[in-house]
């Protein structure tokens, strides 16, 4: 346990956990809670000194990506700190230089971006799927490295994780989607075939691995097949990895509220109101 997680516990005492292994949820809650309080003095740290972030999660479908970007997210700001998720490329971007669409998006000073997928996309479902031909590919791991350490060089800090899931826990959450009508917005005709293609996606995460696992922006795996534990230990890492200082402002006093001089609130029936249903 580290301090900047919830309270303090001997390093080899064991977690709280249910039947399944999984976290229990109490606990799970306790710590995203404290985790998420040192994310909102991270983000006062990075617009007080005006750093850059770049945070880049790529994985399998189901993997449990989208899963930490919401909790990372869920108490900072908006303005501070956002997501980007592209979609297909239009025709235009097709023709433009590959990184380009992405480098729009990058932070500028006092920003934090987290990438939903990102440029890796080229080696990972494009080439999976036959969208690109394996001259693309080469290039890409060729610019690739020289384009991240570019980055690095301007000031950015740029960190990259993996979601590691295996083969049984994707299947488990695919079938939780195709069985939650909350859930089938998540499942596409283009995960179910990258399924079918799953020892074609190990081999080009391996081939990505190993032309982009670099010194100054290297590659993080998280074990994904427990979303509660993978949050954790990817939020709490990344607060490992940049360091900051609390710079929380003092506690407020809620001022009185100005005096009524006469003020008339015109009539409720001139007004269009929600039906109150619940």
């Amino acid at each position: 346990m580290t301090k900047k997680s919830g309270k303090k516990t001997p390093a080899d005492a064991p977690l709280p956990t249910g039947k399944t292994g999984r976290l229990k949820k109490d606990y799970y809650e306790q710590e995203l809670d404290a985790l998420q309080e040192q994310l909102v003095r991270l983000q006062e740290w990075v617009r007080f000194k005006g750093l850059k972030v770049v945070v880049i999660f790529e994985g399998r479908d189901a993997a449990g990506k989208g899963g930490v970007i919401k909790r990372i997210t869920e108490r900072l700001s908006a303005r501070v700190a956002r997501v980007v998720a592209l979609g297909v490329p239009t025709e235009r971007e097709r023709t433009q230089w590959y990184f380009q669409r992405y480098v729009s998006h990058l932070p500028a000073a006092g920003e934090i971006v987290l990438f939903d997928r990102s440029w890796y996309n080229r080696v990972g479902v494009e080439r999976v799927m036959g969208f690109c031909s394996e001259e693309e590919v080469e290039e890409f791991f060729r610019s690739c490295p020289e384009f991240e350490r570019m980055l690095v060089r301007s000031g950015i800090i740029l960190v990259k994780y993996y979601f590691s899931v295996s083969d049984e826990v994707q299947e488990a959450r695919f079938q939780e989607r195709m069985d939650d009508p909350r859930k089938r917005w998540k499942l596409s005709a283009m995960d179910l075939e990258a399924r079918v293609r799953w020892v074609d996606h190990s081999k080009a995460k391996d081939d990505m691995f190993r032309h982009s696992d670099i010194k100054q922006a290297p590659w993080y795996v998280v074990h994904s097949d427990d979303k509660r534990r993978a949050r954790l230990n990817c939020i709490a890492h990344l607060l490992e990895l940049i360091p900051y200082e609390d710079l929380q402002p003092p506690k407020l006093e809620l001022p009185p509220r100005q005096k009524d001089d006469g003020y008339v609130r015109p009539p409720m029936v001139d007004q269009t109101f929600v039906p109150e249903r619940y």
